[in-house]
């Protein structure tokens, strides 16, 4: 079979939506219908293109008297300034406002890249400047080689606060970021096969990669700068680092690491840890399993471990380490388009259950809504974003950039449910009272106040839709633009009650021809809302 083969096919409105679904935050109309014109590896080129952030830096306007502004590119320290936390989300806010006015696979590899290296902005990620510098550094790398990012993440200063390692010394080691950095960013922990001994590496392994790490610290003042990145690291206390010879397990051939005395030294062994981790299969191989679960389908057959993600993983492994190829490799595969099989009963296409993030990003990029300025319009931006940061995103499940754990979102490790955790009797309201909320400009999760974001859906069904007087054919080009499958006649008409309200549908032909010779909505408005709210939350829309 053919999995890994390139799809020449051009898109169509299916495919694009598949594809454009999985790999960037927008999804709107005008996209869809250019890129069901391209084949994939024309769209996937285009995803790649160089984009230039709308927001270009974050800002802070407290306090009022004197605010701190864009206090990132301040010379003050970064511990300097109050509401560390409040800033955070800032930084999050900026991240998500670029994120849905780029149509870029860049923002979707950053994510992927963040539940790899986790690292939570509201749980001991430091300051807000060093989680700052901890996105972009994942920004950085999103098109580029995930070796070399496990190396200069090691000393990125978010990290080493968020797992300790700025407290891991020769005499007094701290294991945490050893053991993660083994268990789950790089080589993951396997089946226990002995005390100790989880297969891919061992308690003993654990211990001496704490040694190699030792004496890496946090650098507050971010005046030291990484001549590759740009962007400020962490420093090296040589006299707290363990300087003798590290002994690695079996798992690891008994790979002795030299000890090193100077600061250059540190950096070497550091180095030759990551590329002894890195040498393994098994690493390669979890790289894509997590790539595979993040971009196609959380579940898999035997067959596509064998003929999908181990080929990945060698070719990964082959090229050292550079993601870029490996995704366009999958994303524009027959594979991924569910072109290698004839098997119905394990569709690709509608496969995952959107994320809350997802779900928002379409939604809010779909129906163009009008999200205030956060250069000109700064209170209401965040006003905004405040709601859908506490309230949707907190109540869907998904606290942004800033997971429960250091094992990441659960929807993208935990067995078995997987991206079936964003569906719960805990997230439904939220993802149900999304569309209601921007219907109505209110918070209708809690409290019932405004949101300072109104979707007019009568303008955007006038403006976007092509025939909107006639209800099948308004509901049938919503359904084939907002589902990843067709809908049969019975489910429009399922839906056209919300037009028609157990009328012809001349019924609502003459409601609509009416609004347009009066300019008065009150009667299609209604009508709409309750179709819209009903598409959104059906079934269909849940799912990618």
């Amino acid at each position: 079979m053919s999995y890994l083969n390139k799809n020449t096919s051009v898109l169509g409105l299916r495919n694009a939506k598949h594809l454009l679904r999985r790999a960037s935050f927008i999804y709107t109309k005008e996209v869809l219908t250019e890129f069901a014109t391209l084949t994939p590896e024309e769209a996937f080129n285009k995803l790649i293109e160089d984009q230039t952030d709308k927001w270009a830096a974050p800002y802070d306007p407290r306090p009022e008297t004197a605010p701190d502004g864009y206090w990132l590119s301040s010379p003050n320290l970064p511990n300097s300034f109050d509401g560390q936390f409040r800033k955070r989300r800032i930084v999050t806010s900026w991240w998500w406002y670029n994120a849905i006015n780029q149509n870029s696979l860049r923002q979707k590899m950053t994510f992927f890249l963040h539940t790899s290296f986790t690292v939570s902005k509201d749980n001991g990620a430091g300051t807000s400047t060093h989680f700052y510098d901890h996105m972009k550094l994942l920004d950085f790398y999103a098109f580029g080689n995930i070796k070399t990012l496990s190396k200069k993440i090691t000393f990125d200063n978010a990290m080493l606060d968020y797992l300790n390692n700025t407290q891991n010394n020769a005499r007094n080691p701290n294991e945490n970021y050893a053991r993660e950095f083994l268990e789950l960013f790089t080589i993951l922990k396997a089946e226990q096969i002995g005390s100790g001994d989880y297969t891919n590496y061992t308690e003993l392994d654990v211990q001496q990669a704490a040694k190699v790490f030792s004496g890496i610290k946090t650098q507050v003042d971010r005046s030291l700068v990484d001549t590759d990145t740009n962007l400020p690291i962490g420093r090296i206390q040589i006299n707290t680092h363990d300087k003798e010879d590290k002994t690695f397990s079996h798992a690891f051939d008994d790979t002795i690491i030299k000890g090193k005395d100077t600061d250059d030294g540190v950096v070497e062994e550091l180095s030759d840890f990551v590329e002894m981790v890195f040498s393994k299969e098994a690493t390669a191989v979890s790289f894509i399993r997590k790539l595979y679960r993040y971009f196609v389908k959380s579940e898999w057959e035997e067959e596509i471990e064998t003929n999908v993600i181990i080929p990945l993983a060698k070719e990964l492994q082959d090229n050292d380490y550079e993601i870029l190829p490996i995704v366009k490799k999958l994303l524009i595969s027959n594979h991924f388009y569910d072109l290698d099989d004839t098997d119905a009963s394990n569709e690709i296409i509608g496969s995952i259950l959107k994320s809350p993030l997802q779900l928002l990003n379409e939604i809010t990029s779909f129906f163009k809504l009008d999200i205030p300025d956060p250069d000109t319009d700064v209170e209401e931006f965040y006003s905004f974003f405040n709601f859908i940061h506490n309230f949707y995103l907190a109540a869907g499940g998904m606290n942004l950039w800033s997971p429960d754990s250091v094992a990441g979102y659960p929807a993208h490790y935990q067995a078995p449910d997987f991206d079936r955790h964003w569906f719960s009797s805990n997230t439904v309201l939220a993802r149900y009272k999304l569309i209601e909320s921007f219907l109505t400009g209110r918070n209708k999760i809690r409290y019932n106040g405004k949101i300072n974001v109104e979707l007019n859906i009568t303008t955007f069904i006038q403006t976007t839709i092509t025939n909107p007087s006639l209800a099948n054919d308004l509901i049938t080009e919503l359904a084939d633009h907002l589902y990843p499958e067709s809908i049969s006649e019975e489910r429009k008409a399922y839906f056209a009650q919300n037009l028609l309200e157990g009328f012809a549908d001349f019924y609502w032909t003459d409601a609509w021809v009416t609004f347009e010779r009066t300019n008065d909505d009150t009667i299609v408005k209604t009508r709409l809302s309750a179709l819209i709210t009903q598409m959104i939350n059906a079934p269909e829309f849940q799912l990618m």
